[in-house]
């Protein structure tokens, strides 16, 4: 059976993308625990990381890196924080976080019901900074 995250990718269940490539997606958690929280997940389903290959590692850390880019410049955080969890979907998946303390990335924090307009804008904001990074993968 597909993983939520398939079933996105697949466009099967909506999502807020803000990047799409052959290998993988980046898009907008729906429970953020900061304005901007970001998902960068592999088209392929791998469960833990431990069982990536390197090449899909270093692919997906650099998208990660891309999209913390976008964001620091999107909405001006202490840091961009970045989080292999892997507890709550069994795919692989790098959380892309702004943040003002370690504490942002704390679970607890997240918003369990996230006003729509909010996350569209800033997954607007996050398209806007990458199509002036001029990055071809931005999603539209």
């Amino acid at each position: 059976m597909a993983t939520i995250f398939t079933m996105i990718i697949d466009g099967d269940i909506p999502g807020r993308f803000v990047w799409k490539d052959d290998v993988c997606v980046g898009f907008l958690s729906i429970n953020p625990m900061h304005d901007g929280h970001a998902l960068v997940v592999p088209r392929k389903e791998v469960d833990h990381w431990l069982d990536a290959d390197a090449d899909l590692m270093a692919h997906l850390t650099k998208v990660a890196q891309i999209i913390g880019k976008a964001q620091r410049r999107a909405f001006d955080p202490q840091r961009i924080g970045m989080m292999i969890a892997g507890l709550e979907v069994p795919h692989l998946h790098i959380h892309v976080v702004p943040m003002a303390s370690v504490h942002s990335l704390d679970f607890a924090n997240a918003d369990i019901d996230p006003d729509p307009e909010r996350l569209d804008g800033n997954a607007e904001r996050i398209r806007v900074e990458l199509r002036k990074m001029q990055r071809i993968e931005v999603a539209d």
